[in-house]
């Protein structure tokens, strides 16, 4: 039996679902997605594009070039940060979930941090 992924924005007018499981899972802490975020590290998996379905609320959802090829998108409602994309390269066919957002329960069966170069020091 295949696991449905459901998942929402903070005021739940968005709502997607992921037809696979999320895969590639990192927590990141570079100064764009602590900013995104307002955590010490933001934490997403990453999907293929095709696999995301956005149920409900996709006219809510406004999009963010944080730096020429990644866009970041979030709840115009409520600023719930949803997803984050890159616009073009390798990987322009795979979107990250902010984890966050999940309301099916999920555990990741590897993770990484990146860019600990660049932590915070009030943790």
């Amino acid at each position: 039996m295949t696991v449905r992924y459901q998942g929402s924005c903070l005021c739940a007018a968005v709502r997607y679902e992921l037809l696979t499981t999320p895969k590639a899972v990192s927590h990141c802490h570079c100064g764009q997605c602590r900013k995104g975020h307002g955590a010490a590290f933001a934490s997403y998996a990453s999907i293929a594009r095709s696999a995301l379905r956005i149920v409900q609320g996709a006219d809510r959802i406004t999009a963010y070039s944080s730096s020429p090829t990644v866009v970041r998108e979030f709840c115009s409602q409520c600023g719930s940060t949803l997803f984050w994309s890159r616009s073009e390269g390798e990987f322009a066919d795979w979107i990250s979930i902010a984890l966050g957002t999940l309301d099916t329960p999920f555990v990741a069966q590897k993770q990484k941090h990146v860019y600990l170069d660049s932590p915070v020091h009030w943790v």
